[in-house]
């Protein structure tokens, strides 16, 4: 499995007046671990575009056992658990400091061709060239 994490401290304008994170930046903390994930493969945006391929998001989910809460350190681990006909990937957001557990969650992504705009029913070749894996 391939995977990546980052390490964020939750800034001021991301929480409420209770000083706890507005639930819509946890996607964003998510898209950061899932960009240092597709680096780590050579195939982000920008190489996505270059390939010809979107990857829209069309499913997330998120779990949210704890609050994040302003200058909290954080780790998001994200890991890639399923390519053949989408791109799944899991994510754990953890305290920094103590390890425990605070939000899970995962996206699904799917290949769109850029010129036609159809969906793809399996990933394109590129990507399984960059996992290392026979195309």
């Amino acid at each position: 499995m391939i995977n990546a994490e980052v390490t964020l401290e939750i800034p001021f304008h991301d929480v409420d007046v209770m000083r706890v994170v507005w639930h819509g930046h946890y996607a964003k903390y998510l898209e950061i671990a899932r960009c240092a994930l597709l680096d780590k493969i050579d195939y982000n945006c920008p190489q996505m575009e270059e390939s010809g391929y979107a990857w829209p998001v069309i499913d997330m989910r998120i779990r949210y056992a704890q609050p994040l809460r302003f200058q909290q350190k954080i780790t998001v681990e994200a890991t890639l658990v399923e390519w053949e006909n989408r791109l799944k990937i899991n994510y754990l957001i953890t305290d920094a400091a103590t390890g425990q557990r605070l939000t899970k969650g995962y996206t699904v992504q799917v290949a769109v061709d850029a010129d036609s705009g159809e969906m793809l029913f399996a990933c394109p070749p590129v990507l399984l060239q960059k996992l290392g894996l026979e195309a």
